[in-house]
């Protein structure tokens, strides 16, 4: 995610934090200004926000730990203005598992609370009016800081559990419907729960809080994006890129000039090309480059190609490239025969097509 400052890893695990968070910390400042604070308590209500916060990285590492437990790697935990997102490289597919990972995150905080509970007089707290607890809570106490901590670990678990896919209540929905339904069908009823949801947390956040829409803008999107994803890949099951991909296409020789490589865009459809030698693919030049150095057309293809690339077997399954592709969007992949030699290319528009090709037939 663009604009991010990095704080450090845990367990391999880079932690992020979004350049708008700093709109959260702005924004509680305000607020407490606003409402007749001083320095001091302005300081206790962003110490308790970054403490909060902290509480909500340990929240995703409890998901990132729990899926490395099943093999699944982490890349990243960003924190923004509404949470945290942990970015797994994929969600476990069997259904156990991703309801292990799912819960894993609120129970970080349950453990939170009951430390704290154990801690911090709660009982005592709660066993008065509401009038003198409201009145002793103004005061800026570290008893005060832990008791609002504790309050926020248990709103935490309550929200986290919300039905509203793809937040954590939404996947453990996901994962029992899926025990019984299958993967496709209980992503479908879980998404659209979700974006129910989405709608009531637009229309809340309109009356009461705008971070409530979001929160419905990201399950909004979330629910849509995850459904689209396991509908294609459901589509691409049993499937190998050998299916899907170029093989009537131009190849360019290192020495070739981009005068060659203009002719080939204008007296065909082809945007992109794999620069090659003896079938060995030495690089790929891209659209772009072509058109912004198109003003030196006698300048080798070799001196502008992308040597750094990625290449695919044509015996790897469909379903596993497709992730791949949409992580390097607008990229040109050569395929290797298992002779290691090219034999076609492969993106995202071809993977897309495919998709469209078998919605149709199993339609």
């Amino acid at each position: 995610m663009k604009g991010s400052i990095n704080l450090g890893k845990v367990s391999g695990i880079k932690i992020k934090v979004h350049w708008t968070f700093l709109f959260i910390i702005v924004w509680v400042a305000f607020v407490e200004i606003n409402q007749g604070g001083n320095l001091q308590s302005v300081l206790f209500n962003i110490a308790l926000i970054l403490v909060v916060f902290l509480c909500v990285v340990l929240h995703e590492l409890g998901h990132a730990l729990t899926a490395k437990h099943f093999g699944v790697k982490t890349k990243k935990i960003t924190l923004l203005p509404i949470g945290g997102i942990a970015s797994l490289e994929k969600i476990p597919e069997e259904p156990k598992q991703e309801l292990l990972v799912a819960i894993a995150g609120p129970l970080v905080n349950v453990v939170i609370a009951l430390a704290l509970y154990f801690i911090v007089p709660v009982k005592q707290f709660l066993a008065d009016n509401l009038t003198n607890i409201l009145e002793n809570l103004n005061e800026l106490s570290l008893a005060n800081f832990l008791f609002y901590l504790f309050t926020v670990n248990i709103v935490l678990v309550i929200f986290n559990f919300i039905p509203a896919f793809p937040m954590d209540g939404g996947r453990v929905l996901r994962a029992l419907l899926a025990m019984s339904l299958g993967r496709v069908k209980a992503t479908q009823i879980a998404a659209t729960i979700g974006q129910s949801i989405a709608i009531v947390f637009l229309l809340l956040g309109m009356l009461f809080n705008p971070f409530l829409i979001l929160i419905a803008l990201f399950v909004f999107v979330g629910a849509y994006g995850e459904n689209k994803m396991v509908q294609q890949l459901e589509l691409l099951k049993g499937h190998t890129v050998s299916e899907a991909m170029l093989t009537n296409i131009s190849l360019l020789k290192p020495n070739d000039t981009l005068a060659r490589a203009k002719d080939l865009i204008l007296s065909g459809t082809e945007k992109n090309f794999i620069v090659e030698q003896d079938g060995t693919p030495l690089g790929i030049l891209m659209n772009a480059d072509i058109i912004n150095n198109i003003n030196n057309p006698n300048l080798l293809v070799t001196d502008v190609m992308k040597t750094s690339f990625k290449e695919i077997s044509s015996n790897d399954k469909l379903r596993n490239v497709l992730s791949l592709v949409e992580l390097h969007k607008g990229q040109f992949f050569p395929v290797l025969d298992t002779n290691k030699k090219l034999i076609g290319a492969i993106d995202m528009t071809n993977i897309n097509e495919f998709i469209l090709f078998q919605s149709k037939l199993d339609y």
